[in-house]
């Protein structure tokens, strides 16, 4: 890393560490994007759930519509969460067999080809690379871990044993982000150059996550797993030591759409953020940041804030925004559209080539007319063609099983979503620098 005027290094122990691992990831990185051993066993998979909380509930309905899945075991340190899994996997006629301790389940339970991980994201490196050294391949929730260290040993770990290890940034196996990207951003270049972006994911105020009463884990058996209390452990996202906060939480989500967009790493990250409103916790509630993407094309500037604090400003998205046309793309398909600029050729043959199709607000023009003379006039709106019919997470989960029965490319392996760690943690240390934090090409290297 460089520094230079208002611009502070990143540290050295955070994001590198050694100046041989660009070489060695260009040798080994087949091992970790492509499974090379299964592909004629049977097409019945038997996969782990390691974590029942919210999130891992969330996976498992995604994947139980995917033929040929079939749950063995689930684990949580807490019988309230495990307990309400097993019930629901039993629904499905899946008898998974339910455990407490994860190490008791690799070393129990045979035949296990995968384990999806669901759990807090201090725990993602330990949980991950043990199920990878069992053997075992690994899906695992975003964000990959909540230090970059944890994050690497993950990619370290997927290389060594040649296991696979999806991430769960579930928009790169979304048929209509990756149409958007494909055939709108790169194919037929409707955006022209890309200038800028901007993002959100706004949430309103909440309450604190409670627990029934007689469920409360003991003080003891939470010690041993980590945690501090029941409060802690029900509301860990706010907590510097279990996670990297909303920006991490949320923001990682789309900042990851970021870097698979434009096909680029960021070179610099400025960042405001504070408890603004949330006495009680640790980390940031509302963070804005701004990152420098450079492209062949020239600097693209990146925005993206997320805030708790309020719900306004129309949901989360990502905004591409280009000197031809913008797209606004969200997973909520009522928040996407594209749009054209008046200086941009005419796209009625694009919706022939089915890139595109008509908006009921296409052709319309804004009622009451132009206000100012600086103002610009409303731009043409136009609908993605592409329409996803399964629940948002199910086609990343399916591109994961695909990996291991058909050898298919992951679409989001270790190495990939190592490089968005970096980039969302680096928020979190740009904040309290209060300064522009330089990145170099090996910090996004593990």
């Amino acid at each position: 890393m460089s520094d230079s005027p208002g611009a502070s290094k990143l540290t050295r122990r955070n994001l590198l560490s050694s100046s041989v691992k660009l070489s060695v990831a260009i040798v080994s990185a087949p091992y970790i994007s492509r499974s090379e051993t299964l592909g004629s066993k049977s097409d019945t998979l038997n996969v782990a759930l390691i974590g029942c909380g919210e999130q891992g509930r969330v996976l498992t309905n995604a994947s139980l519509p995917i033929q040929g899945v079939r749950f063995r075991a689930v684990v949580d340190i807490w019988q309230y969460n495990r307990g309400r899994t097993e019930r629901l996997l039993k629904k499905f006629g899946h008898v998974a067999q339910p455990f407490e301790d994860y190490a008791e389940m690799l070393a129990t339970v045979q035949d296990l080809d995968a384990c999806i991980v669901a759990t807090p994201d201090f725990c993602h490196a330990e949980h991950t690379n043990a199920a990878l050294k069992a053997g075992k391949h690994v899906y695992c929730e975003k964000l990959m871990s909540n230090t970059v260290e944890g994050a690497r040993s993950m990619v370290l770990t997927a290389r060594e044993t040649k296991k696979l290890l999806q991430i769960g940034h579930q928009r790169r196996s979304n048929p209509r982000y990756i149409h958007a990207r494909d055939k709108i951003v790169r194919g037929a270049r409707l955006l022209g150059r890309v200038t800028n972006i901007s993002g959100q994911w706004h949430r309103s105020v909440s309450d604190d996550l409670g627990f029934p009463p007689s469920a409360r884990i003991p003080d003891e058996k939470l010690e041993q797993y980590g945690y501090a209390n029941m409060h802690e452990f029900r509301n860990w996202r706010w907590f510097k030591r279990y996670s990297g906060g909303p920006i991490a939480d949320l923001g990682a989500h789309q900042i990851d759409v970021y870097n698979w967009m434009l096909g680029a790493n960021p070179r610099a990250v400025l960042a405001s953020g504070g408890i603004d409103y949330y006495k009680d916790r640790e980390w940031y509630d509302n963070v804005v940041s701004v990152y420098e993407y450079p492209t062949p094309e020239g600097l693209v500037r990146a925005t993206y804030d997320v805030l708790t604090t309020t719900s306004a400003g129309g949901g989360y998205f990502e905004y591409f925004m280009g000197d031809e046309g913008s797209l606004k793309i969200s997973e909520n398909p009522k928040y996407t559209k594209v749009y054209r600029e008046p200086r941009a050729p005419e796209w009625d043959h694009h919706v022939a080539d089915k890139i595109i199709s008509r908006s009921e607000g296409a052709e319309s023009a804004r009622s009451g007319g132009i206000v100012d003379v600086r103002e610009t006039a409303q731009l043409a709106a136009w609908d993605l063609p592409v329409v996803l019919r399964k629940p948002i997470h199910q086609p990343h989960l399916e591109n994961f099983f695909n990996a291991i029965r058909k050898n298919a490319q992951l679409n989001c392996p270790a190495s990939d979503a190592f490089a968005t760690a970096v980039t969302v943690l680096a928020v979190n240390q740009a904040i309290p620098a209060e300064r522009k934090l330089k990145f170099s090409p090996e910090d996004f290297v593990a």
